[in-house]
């Protein structure tokens, strides 16, 4: 079977298609951004990159720095258009089945060619805020609508979003909820028993709230988190400003990982096998992998709850707590206060979170149900 895939460059898609290696298909890789190399983990793929730029002229960064208006009017003249450039090559590959990763990135620009060719089927993997926060995405509502009446077959990360899209008016096949990750493998890392880190999910653009966990770190509560190393990963520049400036942070053990700085997946969850806690905060998501690692790795999640969503995994005070307001930093200090008051409900937790999420979003259990979906 032919399966041409549509994604952005990201590290989950990689781990995603990465399951399908050895499943005898032949898996095409439509980089829909245009990273401009290949992707070494993807190497058994055919990959489609360097699509985008007629001419790739000498000294585009500088341009783009120093002369953006300039930059743009170049890349009006010099920009391949990508509805094109994708019916070239689909009408090439001939594929089986195009599957999609995210609605605006992949399935709206391509939207028109898919239309052209209804025999192929269309599969979409909606990610993150796709459903939930199409309107804080701009995502065009008309567009959005025909796209899912369009595609053949629907993948999601919760259950909230299919419930969505059936709305938004999906009426196609629905595959079911898996992480966009493909799964963990969670048995090639080990748990610790010594948990000696706080763990922050510093996002802070478009619908992240990293920085009211931040600000939550209080005076009244900087004694109860002093004897854990604190690490904030995703720090982008107005995180790590404030935290810079605060003087109460000065004698913590603290260390950034800013959102330019590449920190491997393999890294993090060791982290997270050492974390007593893992705390992210954002208006809006699926069912982060983040989380889902947390969890299996033993951290006890303190975690927001847009649409309900978190609910599909953490019942409140019992295996973590829930954020209902991300902007309510108050209420992430009374969670903090919570949760050191508690040290039973977080040994529990972490003994029942591990077994939870490893029975649900093992990997290699996992494998064998997704490569089933394409079948």
């Amino acid at each position: 079977m032919k399966i041409l895939m549509v994604s952005m460059h990201s590290l989950h898609f990689f781990s995603w298609t990465d399951q399908l290696k050895e499943a005898g298909h032949e898996v095409y890789w439509f980089d829909v951004l245009d990273f401009g190399k290949e992707v070494e983990k993807l190497n058994w793929t055919h990959q489609i990159y360097n699509w985008k730029k007629k001419v790739n002229y000498p000294g585009r960064t500088f341009l783009k720095h120093k002369f953006p208006k300039l930059y743009r009017l170049v890349n009006k003249y010099n920009d391949n258009k990508i509805d094109k450039v994708f019916e070239k090559k689909l009408l090439e590959i001939q594929p089986d089945i195009v599957h999609s990763f995210a609605m605006q990135l992949s399935c709206i620009p391509i939207l028109e060619v898919m239309q052209k060719y209804p025999k192929i089927k269309w599969m979409y993997s909606s990610w993150g805020s796709d459903m939930f926060f199409s309107d804080y995405l701009k995502i065009e509502k008309n567009k959005m609508t025909e796209a899912l009446q369009r595609i053949d077959c629907l993948i999601t990360d919760c259950q909230r979003d299919y419930k969505i899209a059936v709305e938004k008016g999906f009426k196609n096949k629905f595959l079911g909820v898996f992480p966009g990750n493909g799964g963990v493998n969670f048995d090639q890392y080990s748990i610790e028993d010594n948990r000696n880190i706080i763990l922050i999910k510093g996002y802070n653009l478009k619908v992240g709230r990293g920085i009211q966990i931040i600000k939550a770190l209080t005076d009244e509560i900087i004694p109860l988190i002093q004897n854990y190393q604190i690490i904030i990963y995703g720090v982008d520049q107005t995180l790590l400003d404030y935290v810079n400036s605060e003087q109460r942070f000065a004698h913590l053990n603290l260390k950034t990982f800013t959102n330019r700085q590449f920190i491997t997946n393999t890294e993090l969850l060791g982290y997270m096998s050492k974390a007593y806690l893992h705390i992210a905060n954002s208006a809006s998501d699926g069912l982060p992998n983040s989380l889902i690692e947390a969890m299996g790795m033993g951290a006890f999640p303190i975690q927001s709850n847009p649409g309900n969503v978190t609910t599909e995994l953490i019942e409140h005070q019992k295996n973590g707590l829930l954020i209902s307001n991300p902007d309510d930093v108050d209420e992430i200090i009374s969670h903090l206060k919570y949760v050191f008051a508690h040290p039973k409900m977080v040994e529990e937790a972490r003994m029942y979170n591990q077994v939870f999420i490893k029975e649900r979003y093992n990997r290699m259990s996992l494998k064998s149900k997704i490569t089933q979906l394409y079948d």
